[in-house]
């Protein structure tokens, strides 16, 4: 299969369709040196965006809390992943949306008088854990802590938050592992590097309160599922001794879906009837 910057296709970028080969920036791009860029990964189905609207104004808002001003409407926004999608026949697939500081007359930290660019790409990709849809997906536990919402916006689907979810997932897949979970900053249970997490124990459900991690949009949709069934929801700081206690766990994210977790370090859950029911019904959900 060829990378990812040599296909045949269409990306919108600054206000048009270009070729998917001639979507480039400089190299003095100042979002490659400083990790100015925000993005959201939403998934396409059955021709229709999922909480497509959602996605936008988060979007903006990532913008807005890194002090990026994104020059585009929530509509130019809709109206540009909906030409992608078009140019490129796609009916199922991934869409990438970024926005980042571009090549200007600043090359330092500050970088004010640098345009904010965007672009809007789109492909077929399948389950992002694989086949631990089915099995449950084994976690590794990061060296890295998520940090403090005092040192950085954790609320922004900022490029910069990522850099140690590469790391910390390199480090997983070089142990066999599908992903790693992750502390915060104060040692309770974060988050995997592109997903949030749920744990079931007594027929209850638990989850950390996103107060130093991305509150996800399938996290929000997920939780909205299980309170119209009746299940108790506890978002909680949640100790990293805990999770020995708990029977069933899963992960959520727009690209990571309702995924199954087998096995987080030395902790194995069972893929039970609740797991298998909440996955059941996003993805019904996500195509009704």
């Amino acid at each position: 299969m060829s990378g990812y910057d040599d296909r045949d296709g269409k990306i919108w970028m600054d206000g048009q369709l270009v070729e998917w080969r001639d979507a480039n920036v400089h190299i003095l791009t100042h979002a490659l040196h400083y990790a100015s860029s925000v993005f959201e990964g939403e998934r396409l189905y059955d021709g229709k965006i999922f909480l497509s609207r959602k996605h936008s104004e988060r979007l903006l808002k990532s913008g807005e809390m890194m002090d990026m001003p994104i020059p585009y409407t929530v509509d130019e926004i809709e109206a540009a992943k909906r030409a992608v999608v078009e140019a490129n026949g796609l009916t199922n697939a991934y869409v990438r949306v970024v926005a980042w500081r571009g090549a200007g007359e600043d090359m330092g930290v500050s970088s004010a008088r640098n345009p904010v660019r965007m672009a809007v790409a789109a492909w077929a990709w399948g389950d992002y854990y694989g086949d631990a849809k089915m099995q449950g997906a084994k976690l590794d536990i990061a060296k890295w802590k998520r940090p403090s919402p005092e040192t950085i916006p954790t609320a922004a689907k900022a490029a910069g938050l990522y850099m140690i979810c590469t790391m910390s997932k390199h480090a997983a897949e070089a142990k066999g592992c599908s992903d790693a979970l992750f502390m915060d900053y104060r040692g309770y249970v974060a988050e995997a590097t592109g997903a949030n997490v749920f744990f079931v124990k007594d027929g209850e459900v638990h989850t950390p309160l996103p107060d130093a991690i991305l509150n996800g949009l399938t996290r929000q949709t997920v939780i909205g599922m299980l309170q119209a069934r009746g299940i108790a929801v506890h978002e909680r700081h949640i100790m990293p001794e805990e999770m020995e206690g708990f029977e069933q766990c899963w992960l959520t994210g727009s690209a990571a879906e309702v995924t199954p977790v087998g096995q987080i370090g030395e902790h194995r859950f069972e893929v039970g009837t609740l797991t298998r029911e909440i996955a059941e019904a996003y993805e019904k959900l996500v195509r009704s």
